[in-house]
């Protein structure tokens, strides 16, 4: 059987007409065709998709000329990014319970659970360093997708007894680092919770078995896998499920994210002028949303998560955009850089590897200079560090260095 490209060229794009069932447009309308957009992920349909992309600059960048004041254009801006979120949960008291309380040496791991709406209550591991000068900084650390659903924070913060698929994990996308409590050695208070679906907070059905339930040390790789497998088939219908019922995913994600920060200013240990927030691959989608959503954020990294999404839309969506990421109608307003733009003026660390097939190397570089020309024009470029390592997808050990010390400069005694 011959691929769709040897199928295009050995009829010739005059054949095109009986491929898409009317010559010279698609069944969605008339497009101008070109055999190189028919090969897309989505085929025939790509040529209206591409037709409908935004062209110049997106509306509500702040690179729009009506657009001067910093404060100004990110209450229009930011304001349509929480519209579209379509959830907007209130204020409440976290109500935070501390369950559990081990001394790591030179921090304490706390198992917390605390309220982020009224009614979701979400786990969480405070880890609190025993020899800073208090009140220290604080991070809100933020973990991964990974296609690793059975774990969630435990992927940032070292265990006893942790499982050796869990290791192997932390291994090959952390360089053996359990990042969270590295943190915590280094002064900070840091705080981590299991995102919606991930850890305890993962997709249980009636009739599991009582080892996706219990989650025992003795669960194999293979039943691991299994379970991960699972999770990310059901993430389709809890998608369309949220959708169904009015929200969105990502509303869902931010927001926790959001009123983790609430939480963290309530510790007496942590100094709400420097709170600083970092995250890997979806990790750093959070990490980017929560600084464009959250003033009190002071200094963030987004590690493996950066790119101009119109280059991305022939071949990249089917894995960089899942119903846990998607806004729906936000890029008819603003582009993602100009969404982690919003962070302004607070310092970001944009951390890309050259080697991430998750990208299109040309968006990635966009990004970046589009980063790059809102920090310059809202008056601080020096804010703002884009680097580009020759790795895939992972936080490694060099990335993590360039990470701290980004850090420690911005999170430091005011």
């Amino acid at each position: 059987m011959s691929t769709r490209r040897e199928f295009l060229q050995d009829t010739g794009y005059g054949a095109l007409a009986a491929f898409t069932g009317l010559s010279g447009e698609t069944a969605s309308g008339p497009v101008a065709i070109s055999p190189s957009d028919l090969d897309s992920d989505i085929g025939t349909l790509y040529p209206f998709v591409k037709s409908q992309v935004i062209a110049g600059e997106f509306p509500l960048s702040f690179l729009q000329t009506e657009f001067a004041d910093v404060g100004a254009w990110k209450r229009v801006a930011r304001g349509k990014l929480l519209d579209l979120l379509h959830y907007s949960p209130p204020a409440c008291d976290p109500k935070a319970e501390t369950v559990e309380r081990i001394d790591r040496g030179e921090y304490v791991q706390e198992k917390v659970y605390f309220n982020t709406t009224p009614d979701v209550r979400v786990p969480a591991f405070v880890l609190v360093p025993k020899e800073a000068r208090l009140p220290a900084p604080g991070i809100v650390a933020l973990h991964d997708h990974g296609g690793f659903y059975l774990w969630g924070k435990e992927k940032l913060v070292e265990l006893e007894g942790e499982h050796p698929v869990l290791t192997d994990f932390k291994r090959e996308y952390y360089a053996g680092r359990s990042v969270a409590s590295d943190l915590a050695r280094a002064g900070y208070v840091v705080v981590v919770i299991d995102m919606f679906y991930w850890g305890e907070r993962r997709m249980v059905l009636a009739d599991d078995p009582a080892d996706w339930r219990e989650r025992p040390r003795s669960l194999t790789k293979e039943r691991i896998d299994a379970f991960n497998r699972r999770s990310g088939e059901g993430e389709q219908l809890v998608g369309r499920t949220l959708f169904s019922a009015g929200l969105t995913w990502a509303g869902v994600m931010f927001w926790d994210d959001v009123r983790t920060v609430d939480y963290l200013l309530t510790r007496p240990e942590v100094d709400p002028r420097r709170i600083g927030c970092v995250g890997l691959s979806v990790g750093a989608v959070r990490s980017a949303h929560l600084a464009a959503l959250d003033d009190r954020i002071r200094a963030a990294v987004v590690v493996c998560w950066m790119t101009s999404f119109p280059p991305q839309l022939k071949r990249r969506v089917r894995n960089t955009i899942g119903h846990t990421k998607l806004v729906p109608g936000l890029y008819r307003h603003l582009d993602y850089p100009d969404v982690a733009s919003l962070a302004m003026p607070t310092p970001l660390l944009v951390i890309n590897g050259g080697k991430d097939a998750l990208f299109e190397p040309s968006g990635v570089r966009a990004s970046f200079e589009k980063l790059a020309a809102c920090y310059k024009k809202a008056g601080v470029p020096e804010r703002l560090r884009t680097r580009l390592y020759d790795t895939p997808h992972e936080f490694n050990a060099e990335m993590q260095a360039e990470a701290w010390s980004w850090l420690a400069t911005n999170l430091r005694t005011p």
